[in-house]
């Protein structure tokens, strides 16, 4: 399955754009939908699933463990993969996020093209 969607959450607008300039060099035909906060991103969700989102911890309003625990039961079928993208090197961080059975992946910021492509192997 392609990755033809991403929702990139994160709060900071420098980190929202190195997410969307190594995507488009990744694979400029994705489509990226930016929310900068949990909140908007479970409001965006409820209009669209994309095939993957690009979680950050640390945010205002709704950070990404509280997003995380929103989406687990607000949404039935979840998004075939949820990638953490954060500066957080906590391994209680990690091991927080992915007790989630469809967060499939943590990664340090910043985003990088193998960090795409993984999340792209994970959709097939």
């Amino acid at each position: 399955m392609p990755m033809q969607t991403v929702l990139i959450v994160d709060d900071d607008e420098a980190d929202q754009f190195i997410c969307e300039y190594t995507i488009r060099k990744f694979d400029p035909s994705i489509k990226m939908i930016a929310a900068f906060n949990g909140r908007e991103a479970l409001d965006i969700l409820h209009q669209s699933m994309p095939d993957a989102i690009i979680l950050d911890i640390n945010m205002p309003i709704m950070n990404g463990f509280e997003f995380l625990a929103h989406y687990a039961v607000e949404f039935e079928h979840h998004v075939p993969v949820v990638a953490m993208l954060t500066s957080s090197l906590l391994g209680a961080d990690r091991e927080r996020a992915l007790q989630y059975d469809f967060v499939k992946t943590y990664f340090e910021k910043p985003l990088t093209i193998d960090q795409l492509q993984i999340m792209r192997d994970l959709l097939e």
